[in-house]
């Protein structure tokens, strides 16, 4: 049987599509809740992030484990809070940002999202042209030009299903791991290095350089510097809202005992693939340690510089290939959780639903541009200092998610028996104020070197204007759910909704039921469905838009031959209504199939639009699907979609 979509639902294609329900028992059981966690994951291991790993490995040795482990714990924290969101109240992070901030707010909150998903899908988009150039040669503008590419390879992984994208996303993992674990074992890291690196300290670069006997020029930054950010590059604000919608794909029992074994398999989930985040991390960083820390090259914090030395210093040709094979892989895994989160933030903000492939490509252009801009102007040198100005604006998305989100999960009025804990909640503010204060840290920092090294007082303005606005927000995003909650809820968003009867519900009379007809032999189907909403005082008008060259170009003053067959065929189905007793109208337009339905049913004022979905797949359903989403949204009344 067809699953009914509801498009108010989370990721709704999706959305409930994994049964946990059954009454399958022991690891078959287990594992229908695992999966979502891993899309998350790739965030936490992105090309982002591994410009800072290899800072630390190489600068400091193993030194720095301690803070990429200590950064995993806060990520779990906040993960596991964001699945409880999407569990106990079925809502994802935008949806219920909505559902609680004023519309004006919300829109700041969208666009801050959206920008960031922007950037993430900066760094993936530079990762992989980093990875591909590095693996093949080719110059590094191709390699970004090439990456639009994976829109199409997305557009399928959806249209397989959650469970195929979470085992193309598990295999990518996989594929990251064997390639640091053989490089690994190549480096032959020291155990008990590794071990006291867990140990927390922010030795001084002198200190720790002279115990070894290097003499290198010191870093420019200390190890608190690189600390923040290691840990200001690790949570990422989309994984918040990727994560809470991703969980409502498993269809779960709506009762204290499901809601609570949902919540503890999500958990085990989001351990499991943040330790493997964490590993992967780790293994960076040691591998950095080992090449370039042991061997006094301490100034080894680039993605290429880092893989045209890794084969020479370890003496085997397949560590770069490995190390460029396992930089693409990343990005991959990564850009197509990016766009999922994207979908996300724009259907929870705004309720607006666009081709996935659309979406994609818009997301997509917006990373390729800049990156190609900054290449043809600058050269190849420019990238890493783009990947630093990329996590800079996740920088400043962060704490516009993770205040909402726990605040929601404080509430007691929407969360019931599932609210967080006093030590949680206690917990997840101490997390929050560490992030803020980090990443407000590291982006002032930014701001200082700038104001000392421009003499631009327009850009300075600026600069102070939207840090002014930044904190102004910040601040409200944390007040105004502290002052709602001392007021009724006006909108019950709660776990069970209170039922409403129906007795008293008044079933729709449709007295003008519009069709789009295309000439094809699905039109008897579309009239058929018409008919069968119909009473004996309903009118039927028939649509049939003309989209030949000559009514392209004249519109409605075109008489070719194409416009006088179609309306001969609209006049016979018209004909044929007549016969059956039913009042019936027939209208041809012209040009743009959407735009000319929606004009015709306006002026007509239907009050039921019947139109048919062609079951194309790739890129015939982006051309031919555009028309019944565009019809949509657009109008205001019933919409019958009978798929053909």
């Amino acid at each position: 049987m067809k699953r009914t979509i509801n498009h108010d639902n989370s990721l709704s294609e999706v959305h409930g599509s994994v049964d946990t329900t059954t009454k399958s028992k022991g690891w078959k059981k287990i594992f229908s809740f695992l999966g979502p966690a891993y899309l998350v994951s790739v965030g936490y291991m992105d090309p982002g992030n591994w410009a800072t790993d290899l800072a630390g490995g190489s600068k400091y040795g193993y030194a720095l484990i301690w803070v990429l482990l200590m950064s995993n714990l806060m990520a779990l924290l906040l993960q596991s809070l964001s699945a409880r969101l999407g569990i106990v109240r079925g809502r994802d992070l935008a949806q219920a940002n909505r559902e609680t901030y004023p519309k004006l707010i919300n829109i700041c909150l969208w666009v801050l999202a959206e920008i960031a998903i922007a950037a993430c899908d900066l760094a993936e988009v530079l990762g992989m042209a980093i990875g591909i150039q590095l693996l093949t040669g080719l110059p590094l503008i191709w390699g970004v030009s090439f990456t639009v590419l994976d829109t199409f390879l997305l557009l399928y992984l959806q249209r397989l299903g959650i469970r195929k994208m979470e085992a193309f996303i598990i295999a990518l993992i996989g594929v990251i791991g064997f390639c640091f674990l053989i490089n690994i074992l190549i480096a032959q890291p020291q155990i008990h290095e590794i071990i006291k690196g867990f140990i927390p300290s922010l030795p001084e670069a002198s200190e720790l350089y002279a115990a070894r006997g290097m003499h290198n020029a010191l870093p420019p930054e200390t190890a608190l510097y690189l600390a923040i950010g290691i840990i200001g590059a690790t949570v990422m604000p989309h994984n918040l809202y990727l994560h809470s919608a991703l969980v409502q794909t498993r269809k779960i029992k709506r009762n204290d005992e499901g809601i609570k074994q949902a919540l503890k398999w999500s958990f085990v989930d989001s351990a499991i693939a943040l330790n493997i985040a964490f590993l992967i991390n780790a293994a960076i960083l040691i591998l950095a340690a080992s090449v370039f820390f042991n061997t006094g090259r301490t100034d080894v914090g680039e993605i290429k510089q880092a893989h045209e030395l890794l084969s020479p210093m370890l003496g085997s040709t397949i560590a770069s290939t490995l190390f460029a094979i396992a930089l693409i892989a990343a990005g991959q895994s990564s850009t197509v959780t990016g766009t999922l989160a994207g979908q996300i933030v724009m259907e929870g903000y705004l309720r607006l639903r666009i081709n996935p492939l659309m979406r994609r490509l818009i997301t997509r252009l917006l990373a390729i541009i800049p990156a190609i801009i900054v290449i043809a102007m600058f050269g190849e040198d420019e990238v890493d200092r783009l990947l630093i100005f990329s996590q800079v604006i996740l920088s400043l998305q962060l704490g516009f998610a993770i205040i909402p989100l726990i605040h929601f999960v404080s509430d007691k009025k929407t969360m019931g028996n599932f609210v967080i804990k006093p030590i949680v909640q206690v917990l997840a503010w101490l997390v929050t104020s560490v992030l803020v204060y980090l990443n407000i840290k590291m982006v002032s920092g930014e701001a200082m070197d700038f104001f000392n090294s421009s003499d631009n007082l327009f850009a300075k303005i600026m600069i102070i204007i939207a840090a002014i606005l930044f904190l102004a927000l910040l601040v409200y995003s944390f007040i105004f759910p502290l002052l709602k909650k001392k007021q009724p809820i006006s909108t019950s968003i709660q776990m069970h909704p209170e039922l409403k009867g129906l007795h008293d519900i008044a079933v729709p009379v449709y007295t003008k039921i519009a069709v789009a007809l295309d000439f094809s032999e699905n039109d008897a189907k579309l009239i058929a469905s018409a008919i069968g909403q119909a009473k004996e005082e309903t009118t039927f008008y028939l649509i049939h838009i003309v989209e030949s060259p000559s009514a392209i170009l004249l519109g409605n003053q075109t008489d070719d031959f194409e416009t006088q067959k179609d309306q001969e065929r609209l006049d016979f189905f018209v004909a044929q209504l007549r016969d059956k007793g039913y009042s019936a109208k027939g209208i041809l337009g012209f040009r743009h199939s959407a735009t000319e339905i929606v004009r015709i049913v306006k002026e007509e004022d239907a009050d039921l639009l019947v139109v048919g979905a062609h079951g194309h797949t790739g890129f015939k359903d982006f051309v031919y699907g555009a028309t019944v989403n565009t019809v949509r949204h657009e109008l205001k009344i019933p919409v019958l979609v009978v798929t053909l």
